[in-house]
């Protein structure tokens, strides 16, 4: 990683490598902390029962009840806990969903948070929660949900799916791409978001080939670590803005929503932006950087149609009116009738309209 990328998150304690979770106690001591709940979903509660091992005196309990999109029923239930155990930090072990719910109660606490990520999401290094109430999902950004530490060990991707990790990787990417054009961008997050680009794009095709090469999965963490950081420190744009409303609206799969709209998104705003995008190409090949980010999806077998997703065609006049209801920062301008040709695109599996 290049200098400028430690120094934008100069406040996190980043570990990689494999089998790192083992010394979760030190990270604990490290922070002067002694009473660690432990989070996870119910479907990773045999990793929760790890962790609480390694931590030993140190763990204070176990909650494994975290669910997507971080219900705040869900948040309240912990919270009881946090006060019962007199927590004095959580420990995150999970994707999103785990990680959702340490910043949740962190949000509420300020409670020091240490991440254990078993996905690419990429939300551990934000300072955005994103939180359900009543079915309606709301984001806020504060730096109390920062976490203190992540710790990327290996050894917990390497059994992800490999269809699960093509999609997760996908996901982070857009983070990295969208960076790139941001109103806000420094010359630190571009680089930043090339390194996390070239990580995924150098480390990806290795784990495909075999999924249980550690020093391929970390140089996917690392990918997904720049990315992620990326994302909390500059604004999004149009890619985002689509996969939000698909994923909202019509229940869409959050990873393969983003990998499936990533190429379109990319190509649309290339007509205005294609020297800002340029990394992409000279990663990737070609002279588009949403056709070369099709070609490599498609090489890596992710999924390239909304309709293999369950999305009717009827609902795409629908998803455009949404998609263009609200005004946002975007290099090329955002008409509905352009929208509704590209989610046609990107339903059928088409290549990129350039």
């Amino acid at each position: 990683m290049g200098h400028a990328a430690q120094d934008i998150s100069s406040d996190v304690r980043v570990v990689f490598g494999a089998n790192t979770r083992s010394n979760i106690a030190a990270e604990l001591r490290r922070l002067n902390l002694s009473k660690a709940l432990i989070l996870a979903t119910p479907q990773q509660g045999d990793a929760a029962l790890e962790i609480a091992e390694y931590l030993g005196e140190l763990a204070a309990g176990v909650f494994c009840k975290a669910a997507m999109h971080t219900p705040v029923e869900v948040t309240e239930v912990a919270m009881s806990h946090v006060a019962e155990t007199q927590a004095d930090c959580v420990v995150a072990i999970g994707g999103g969903s785990t990680t959702g719910l340490g910043k949740a109660i962190a949000y509420r606490t300020d409670l020091p948070q240490i991440v254990i990520p078993t996905t690419y999401a990429g939300s551990e290094c934000t300072p955005i929660l994103g939180q359900t109430e009543n079915g309606v999902k709301t984001t806020l950004s504060d730096p109390k949900v920062l976490p203190e530490v992540i710790i990327y060990d290996s050894e917990l991707v390497k059994t992800l799916p490999v269809a699960m990790t093509v999609t997760s990787a996908l996901n982070a990417m857009a983070h990295a791409a969208e960076a790139l054009y941001a109103t806000d961008r420094t010359a630190g997050t571009t680089a930043m978001a090339v390194d996390g680009l070239k990580a995924f794009v150098n480390g990806l095709p290795k784990v495909l080939d075999d999924p249980s090469d550690l020093a391929a999965r970390e140089a996917t963490q690392r990918g997904a670590w720049a990315c992620g950081t990326v994302l909390g420190q500059v604004g999004m744009a149009l890619h985002h803005k689509l996969c939000h409303t698909l994923g909202g609206s019509f229940d869409l799969p959050h990873a393969e929503t983003h990998a499936i709209i990533l190429p379109h998104a990319i190509a649309y705003n290339a007509r205005a932006v294609a020297k800002d995008l340029r990394p992409i190409c000279d990663l990737l090949g070609g002279d588009n950087a949403g056709t070369a980010l099709h070609n490599f999806a498609t090489s890596m077998n992710a999924p390239t149609a909304l309709r293999d997703l369950g999305m009717a065609e009827a609902d795409l006049d629908r998803a455009a009116d949404l998609a263009t209801t609200k005004p946002y920062p975007n290099p090329q301008p955002v008409t509905r009738d352009d929208i509704r040709a590209l989610l046609q695109a990107a339903w059928a599996g088409d290549t990129p309209i350039e």
